[in-house]
């Protein structure tokens, strides 16, 4: 297996956090703002991205003793999350608002930024939500979760060449909604 795709002081960690809380808190510590991120793009509300992150911790916690080291941590922790929203999804039929958004701390952005910034992810957003699911999934794990093609094919099970197809048809696809204006201003 690739040494990029885990770290071997996290199987470390994941092996203790059987026994130790402590482990388990770096663990959380180092992953919590990826899989929070991914969670709120795919919620759009931030108390449910928190509650769902909380579920996946916990989650991952209950289980962290089937942990296997086939790939990073990391993607063990978003497949949890991503089986929680899917889960979430099915209980609640909600439509996705960004509202929320304004209170991720972000490093003191000018005003017209702000609402700039504001105004490109409502738009993204709202394209993102035109997508297919899968083409959805695949960009909000790369984008968001940052996550390579090879992991995000481990998430969502699927080849490395079928998700690169995925992300690539989902540019396309948001270079077509997302207003001209935006697109100018290569926040895509």
């Amino acid at each position: 297996m690739p040494s990029e795709l885990f770290d071997p002081d996290e199987v470390t960690l994941a092996r203790r956090a059987k026994d130790d809380p402590a482990a388990f808190a770096e663990l959380y510590r180092r992953h919590v703002e990826h899989v929070y991120r991914y969670l709120l793009m795919r919620t759009g509300h931030n108390e449910d991205a928190q509650d769902l992150t909380a579920q996946t911790f916990m989650a991952a916690l209950e289980h962290i003793s089937s942990y296997q080291p086939r790939g990073a941590f990391r993607l063990w922790l978003l497949g949890i999350a991503r089986h929680k929203v899917a889960d979430f999804y099915r209980k609640h039929r909600i439509t996705l608002s960004l509202d929320t958004l304004e209170t991720i701390p972000h490093p003191d952005p000018l005003p017209d930024e702000a609402v700039s910034r504001r105004l490109e992810l409502e738009q993204v957003t709202e394209a993102l939500r035109r997508l297919s699911p899968e083409r959805a999934e695949a960009f909000t794990l790369r984008v968001f979760g940052e996550c390579t093609a090879a992991e995000i094919g481990q998430i969502m099970g699927k080849s490395e060449a079928a998700v690169k197809m995925l992300v690539h048809r989902a540019w396309q696809d948001l270079r077509r909604l997302v207003p001209a204006a935006l697109r100018e201003g290569d926040a895509l």
